[in-house]
């Protein structure tokens, strides 16, 4: 049995839907950016291998800004950071255009000056929530969140390969600098501030105090570590394997465009039910959501038909967000308010940062065992990393006290 929310919509939340506009626009400009270089690599505008550069460097600005965001937004207003990384965003992704066909260096460092503003964005937005929503109302605002994410995953490719009928890169890195311009600005001042750390020690002490937080809840650490094993590795290896599987045992590339489309739609569905559900295990009932990507390793290991193969993607997207939203929930509630910017920090520098050295290992690791090893292997982590992170006694109900 399960109970359902009983507090008010928190879409009649004025800061909130403020909050949840800022952070659509800013998820919206993280994801069209690389679809838009895309195009402008077909457009002859810059080479695959300059693509290839901006990206990792926006990739390397993200992971260095974020423990520095997460003091940041710890040590002032999260709001004030938001709006400055943002901006940041906002006057740099021109200047990649401008780069475009004349300096690959210039375009680079405007490429990973954008991604640090995303990085920076990213722990005060979390942090956020927890200021301008009530407690009771805040498994509804990330189950919100988390649907404009996946909507935004799945719409921004669409919409800008349509945008690019009536016009070039160029202007649509503009539109993407006027998101980010929106993210900066939109979003409210936040509540109640909590107490905030003096600023008087030093950027790694702040941080090692973050560290110090996060191991004063079991269940963070024994989630987290299943988090990291399952993107570094699950998500690697399909991301990696997907297309081969597509390619050399159905024959079509449409089974690789479905199976990623199930998994937005999945991740949609998943974000919809936890909007309304409220189970009464919610630490394990994420787990086993979690547990569930493990299907789509395991589908690919095996000779399925294609539909099955969709359906473990499905499944896997509903699981990921029966985690994501307790998870976000759970941080929220329990990691001191003051202290929170730096877990979340923690939390999206482990998931993420580790994620580029999972998919440059697989590869190699392919080449050396195998695809089944590989996928084999993957789908055991996908399945135990989380039954491990079970047997930790607060991992029950996300809190010390379960």
């Amino acid at each position: 049995m399960t109970d359902k929310a009983t507090a008010p919509s928190v879409l009649r939340n004025t800061a909130f839907l403020r909050l949840w506009t800022g952070t659509t626009a800013s998820g919206l400009a993280m994801w069209a950016l690389p679809f838009v270089l895309g195009l402008a690599v077909l457009e002859r505008s810059i080479t695959a291998v300059e693509l290839g550069v901006v990206l990792a460097t926006r990739t390397v600005g993200f992971l260095v800004a974020v423990p520095v965001a997460g003091v940041l937004a710890d040590r002032h207003s999260r709001r004030r950071v938001v709006f400055w990384s943002c901006l940041t965003g906002a006057v740099m992704t021109p200047v990649i255009a401008l780069g475009m066909g004349r300096s690959l260096l210039l375009m680079a460092v405007a490429a990973a000056v954008v991604g640090a503003g995303q990085g920076g964005c990213r722990p005060a937005f979390q942090a956020l929530v927890a200021e301008v929503v009530p407690e009771p109302q805040r498994q509804q605002a990330n189950a919100a969140t988390t649907l404009a994410i996946r909507v935004t995953t799945l719409v921004a490719p669409s919409l800008t390969a349509l945008a690019a009928l009536v016009t070039d890169a160029k202007v649509l890195l503009v539109v993407t600098a006027v998101l980010w311009l929106v993210a900066a600005l939109v979003p409210p001042k936040g509540g109640d501030a909590p107490a905030r750390t003096t600023g008087r020690t030093s950027f790694a002490a702040d941080f090692l105090d973050g560290l110090h937080e996060a191991r004063r809840h079991p269940w963070l650490l024994a989630g987290l570590g299943a988090l990291t094993s399952m993107v570094a590795l699950g998500y690697s290896a399909t991301a990696v394997l997907l297309p081969v599987v597509s390619r050399d045992r159905y024959g079509t590339e449409a089974v690789l465009a479905a199976a990623t489309t199930a998994y937005t739609i999945g991740a949609l569905a998943g974000a919809a039910l936890m909007a309304r559900w409220r189970p009464r295990t919610p630490g394990w009932t994420a787990l086993a959501g979690m547990a569930c990507y493990g299907l789509v390793p395991l589908a690919l290991l095996l000779p399925v038909h294609p539909f099955v193969l969709i359906a473990a993607y499905v499944v896997g997207g509903i699981g990921m967000e029966l985690f994501n939203v307790p998870w976000f929930t759970a941080v929220q509630r329990e990691v001191e308010p003051g202290k929170l910017a730096r877990v979340s920090s923690l939390d999206f520098l482990l998931s993420f940062g580790l994620a580029p050295v999972g998919l440059a290992f697989m590869a190699p690791a392919v080449d050396e065992f195998g695809s089944g090893v590989v996928l084999g292997a993957c789908a055991v982590v996908c399945f135990a990393a989380p039954a491990a992170a079970a047997l930790v006694p607060s991992s029950k109900g996300f809190t010390r006290s379960s």
